[in-house]
């Protein structure tokens, strides 16, 4: 087969580097635009070699190191995990050598959003009432409360409420209520609560378990009231019971979640989760590093953009460090990668466990090639803070927040430390949507967005066709703006966020 080089697509992305990286797909015997001939079919999104790889030797990506030879590599030859493998990693922290005076924008300068004011100063994109559920025990009771508003019509009348969210989840006893996976839910717990997209709660408990409502109550000095609201089924009298008592308290509430108006707030009060998910080839030169621009744009405006997901951080989280506004910012940061590795070990499990089947059909092949491409989302500033799995975000600008890669728990450790807004980047194609947050989804490459376009709402793969990453980083912002302002993401208008508050689960169940 043969195939002239107009046809041929490929990328290198850094001098550095000895592969190429196929934008569309590379038949065995093609020239490339790097001059070597393919001893393989290339499938696109995954890399060749430019240049010959002994055994041993780096593998060399973005300038970065993301495996090993495994084998002898001929120029032209595809790369990927048959012939390549994880190594000994020796990096250079640097803390705090690439930390740079940042400008943020004056107040008067700022973008606006149109958003909810909230008592306590902060701002929501979207105005919920969530029923929290102390115990798996209490979430059908949680579902049937939430159903019966809806089903009852009632929100018909209440046009400046957005709806009613079972946060469900499968913990809540069986645990031990001084250790880490109890402090874990309690701070996601009382993260959904306080989030600024959250008017009212109403939290509904079974009675014997582990985590007690009463003594969460205690904890945070909270007090009942119009709009927060706790009951427990045993104490209430049974299901039916309960139901209708949850059922009446949210009715209770509406009349004043209603009264919100949205109004004119500045972006430095947005607060970005970043996240990616089902990633390829293509996430780290289009999409990733398009939403870092983006990232920067809103950290120039004043707000906050978090990047999580440790483990698909891992191997790259020396760009991070030499980013840190504070020694102490870098070694916290290298503390939650040793803190990975030994969970890891405990588990007997290891970090290239990561990236996922789908990422390596993609074009990904070890976790230093995802985790280059991930960081991405990141951008160029200071990294300001490193938080603990959602603790409450406090700090302006950019910083890190420990949680799995695992999409759906860590978007919640996120909304739990308070983002009101989520980009989603995704290569093969995710599902995810997130309720209180509006998740804004990007395709890395025009096959995904064209065959998922009700569930994606910007394409990334533009960048291929010469977009530049200054453009969509534009667009995605503006995205944000729009969003944050009321306009619904293609996940919400599919009914997306029921069923994706999945708080992480750390250590035994006993």
């Amino acid at each position: 087969m043969s195939a002239s080089a107009a046809e041929i697509r490929t990328l290198v992305l850094n001098d550095n580097d000895n592969i190429a990286v196929a934008v569309n797909r590379v038949p065995k015997g093609a020239q490339t635009p790097e001059g070597v001939i393919a001893l393989d079919d290339v499938p696109r999104g995954h890399k060749f070699a430019t240049r010959a790889i002994v055994t041993g030797s780096p593998v060399i990506k973005f300038g970065q190191i993301i495996g090993f030879a495994t084998s002898d590599i001929a120029p032209g030859q595809w790369v990927h995990e048959h012939n390549v493998g994880m190594g000994e990693l020796h990096l250079d922290y640097a803390i705090g050598q690439g930390a740079r005076d940042e400008v943020v924008l004056p107040a008067e300068q700022q973008a606006l959003f149109q958003g909810y004011r909230r008592a306590n100063g902060k701002a929501g994109t979207r105005n919920y009432i969530g029923v929290l559920t102390s115990v798996n025990c209490s979430a059908t009771v949680a579902g049937f409360i939430a159903r019966e508003i809806e089903r009852s019509g009632i929100l018909d009348d209440y046009p400046n409420v957005d709806g009613v969210i079972p946060f469900i989840h499968g913990g809540g006893c069986a645990l031990d209520i001084k250790g880490e996976g109890y402090e874990v839910l309690k701070r996601t717990q009382w993260g959904y609560a306080t989030n600024p997209n959250v008017a009212g709660v109403l939290m509904v408990g079974l009675g014997c378990e582990g985590f007690q409502i009463s003594r969460f109550k205690e904890l945070y000095g909270v007090d009942e009231s119009d709009l927060f609201r706790t009951m427990t089924i045993q104490e209430t009298g049974g299901t039916r019971k309960t139901v209708e008592a949850g059922v009446e308290a949210v009715k209770n509430m509406l009349p004043r979640v209603n009264q919100v108006q949205r109004e004119p707030i500045p972006a430095s009060e947005l607060m970005l989760a970043l996240q990616c998910g089902g990633s390829d080839g293509y996430s780290g030169i289009t999409a990733n590093p398009a939403l870092g621009v983006a990232a920067d744009l809103l950290v120039k405006h004043g707000g906050t953009a978090i990047l999580s997901e440790t483990p698909e951080i891992y191997g790259a989280e020396h760009l991070l460090t030499r980013r840190a506004k504070t020694r102490e910012v870098g070694e916290k940061l290298i503390e939650v990668i040793h803190w990975w590795e030994d969970y890891t070990e405990r588990n007997r499990m290891e970090m290239n466990n990561n990236p996922s089947p789908g990422n390596k059909l993609g074009g990904l092949t070890t976790i230093l090639e995802k985790s280059l491409g991930a960081a991405a989302k990141g951008g160029q500033s200071n990294l300001n803070a490193v938080y603990r799995y959602a603790e409450p975000v406090t700090e302006k600008g950019f910083v890190f927040m420990d949680t799995p890669g695992y999409d759906p728990v860590s978007a919640t450790g996120q909304v739990a430390g308070g983002a009101n807004v989520l980009c989603f980047t995704t290569g093969r194609g995710s599902a995810y949507g997130c309720k209180p947050t509006p998740s804004i989804k990007i395709a890395t490459n025009p096959v995904t967005y064209a065959q998922m376009i009700d569930d994606m709402d910007i394409n990334g793969g533009e960048v291929l066709d010469g977009v530049s990453l200054e453009q969509k980083g534009q667009e995605i912002f503006d995205k944000i703006i729009a969003v944050a302002s009321g306009e619904k993401s293609k996940s919400e208008l599919l009914g997306y966020g029921d069923n994706e508050f999945v708080p992480w689960q750390i250590g035994a169940t006993m």
